[in-house]
Parts: C-alpha cells; sequence; structure tokens
C-alpha cells in the first residue's frame, strides 16, 4: 500500500512537470534527440541532385527510370534514466533533497519523451544496482516511475557509477539515450563513463547543494560523511578552513567537467533550491546550435 502522502507528491510532481512540458520543453525535446537511425519510406523517381547511392537498382531495372530510395528519420527512442539514491542524496539545506530534485527533473524529461511516443525505464543504484524498470510507453509507465524515485530506501548507503553503467550495457544492447543523475561522490568510473558514451547517448545530470561547494561562517560544527558515517567537529570561522573546503570543492568540479567534455558527455547542473528550467534550456540549446 502506497502512503497517500507519496501518492499526493507524485500528482504534484505530475501536475508541475507536464505544464512545463506542455508549454516549454516539447518542442525543445523533439528537436534535439534524433532516432536510432534511418527507416525506408518510399521510392521515387530520380530528382536532379538526388545521391546516386540511393538509387534503388531494382526497381530503376524493371521500370526503366532511375529510381531512389527515400528514408526518414526513426522518431522512436528509448529513453533511460539512472538515478543516484546513496545516502548524499538525501542531503539538502534549499528547497528540498538532492533526491526530491532528481525526482522531479526526471518527470519532467520522462514526460516530455512519452509525449514523443519514446519508451522510458529507469535504473536506481547505490553502491549497486537497486531497482530495474524495462522501458515502456505511457503515462501510468511515468507515474510509476515517479512512485519507485519517491518510495525507494536503498540498501546500501554508498555509490558506484560504474556497476550502474554496466548494468545498464547488460539489459540495453540498443542505443539509447542516457541521464545519468547523480552528485558523482565516487571514484574510478572514469572508463565506464567513456565506454558508455560512445555506445549511448549520455547525459550527466549533476546534482550538487550550495552548502557542498560553500561553508556559513556558523562556528563549530559536527559534520558526517553520509556514505561512510564518519564524523568530525570543525570551525566554520576559520577563514583558512573555509577557503580550502571551497578550494577542495572546484577543484573535484573541474576535474569532472574536464572528465565528462573528454569522455564527450553533455552536462546539466542542478542545485537543489534553484529553478532547474534555465538549466535545461541551455542544455537544449547547446545541443540544437550542435546540430545545426
Amino acid at each position: 500500500m502506497i502512503p497517500r502522502e507519496i501518492l499526493r507528491q507524485v500528482r504534484r510532481i505530475e501536475i508541475s512537470t507536464r505544464g512545463l512540458v506542455n508549454e516549454v520543453f516539447s518542442g525543445e525535446y523533439h528537436s534535439v534527440f534524433k532516432g536510432r537511425g534511418m527507416s525506408f519510406a518510399e521510392v521515387r523517381p530520380y530528382q536532379y541532385g538526388d545521391d546516386i547511392r540511393s538509387i534503388d537498382w531494382n526497381v530503376t531495372a524493371r521500370t526503366g527510370t532511375p529510381h531512389v530510395k527515400i528514408f526518414e528519420e526513426e522518431r522512436e527512442l528509448t529513453v533511460i534514466f539512472l538515478v543516484d539514491l546513496s545516502a548524499s542524496e538525501g542531503f539538502g539545506t534549499r528547497g528540498g533533497f538532492k533526491a526530491e530534485v532528481a525526482a522531479e527533473l526526471c518527470a519532467l524529461l520522462a514526460f516530455s519523451a512519452i509525449q514523443n511516443n519514446d519508451k522510458v525505464g529507469l535504473i536506481i543504484f547505490s553502491d549497486g544496482v537497486e531497482k530495474f524498470v524495462p522501458p515502456r510507453k505511457g503515462r501510468r509507465h511515468v507515474l510509476r516511475l515517479i512512485r519507485e524515485l519517491l518510495v525507494r530506501t536503498p540498501d546500501g548507503r554508498g555509490t558506484d557509477i560504474a556497476g550502474a553503467l554496466e548494468y545498464l550495457a547488460h539489459v540495453q544492447k540498443r542505443r539509447a539515450v542516457a541521464f545519468l543523475v547523480s552528485d558523482f561522490r565516487d571514484e574510478g568510473f572514469q572508463n565506464a563513463l567513456a565506454v558508455t558514451a560512445r555506445r549511448h547517448d549520455l547525459i550527466a545530470v549533476r546534482l550538487e547543494d550550495a552548502r557542498e561547494r560553500e561553508l556559513p561562517p556558523v562556528g563549530l560544527l559536527e559534520v558526517e560523511d553520509p556514505e561512510t558515517g564518519e564524523r568530525t567537529v570543525v570551525n566554520t570561522r576559520d577563514v583558512r578552513f573555509r577557503e580550502a573546503f571551497t578550494r577542495l570543492a572546484e577543484e573535484r568540479r573541474v576535474a569532472l567537467d574536464t572528465l565528462f567534455r573528454r569522455s564527450r558527455v553533455d552536462v546539466i547542473d542542478v542545485q537543489p533550491g534553484v529553478p532547474y528550467v534555465e538549466s535545461l534550456m541551455r542544455f537544449f540549446r547547446a545541443r540544437a546550435r550542435r546540430f545545426r
């Protein structure tokens, strides 16, 4: 039995995200995600300027006049969301936890996908794969994905991005659009990321709370690593400590940016408490410019 609070939350997410899909994102999504390839449409007489490589020699021989094969884009896509629900995703200081933002963002993209007749699936992971929902179409299926993201209590606390990407390779043989939604607090996934980006259209959605980059000067503060449980006390009034914290966070961010760039993985940066519409629009516009 699903708690009423979860059902209300699912309904709220559906209403807010479907409104954005109808008003903003449906056309943007359609314009930048291409199908798996080209499918045969028809044969017609050769016209000046046609590529001679598309000539249908069988029809040409039968009719005595040149004919060419016409292909059209195969629109149907498979979209897979790989969502990190490790313990660090339960952190948030502004406008909800990272895991809640991940659910909203996946809902928005999933409703955009089904409006374009695409299939959507879900892989939830922590330090292992927690749940796999095979790709399907339809509103009810998207609502199921949202519920899974909201009610799932992972067995693991850590993060294994490489394992999740390897699982994707096992369950999805054909090329797909894969959104990897995580705070990327993991190591050793560089090779898996590069391999997946060659097989699929891989997009990284980086979730980062503002307090993971900069600490306020509030004095002594006990902090805990949510994935290991390790605790320590820090003095946030120490300017050198705060500067070192910010510097390390920035170095980590730059290293990730370099990895994404080398692997040819697009990135969408999302921060709890900050509207993500503009981040998504920047992503869609950048892709549209590249396709043009």
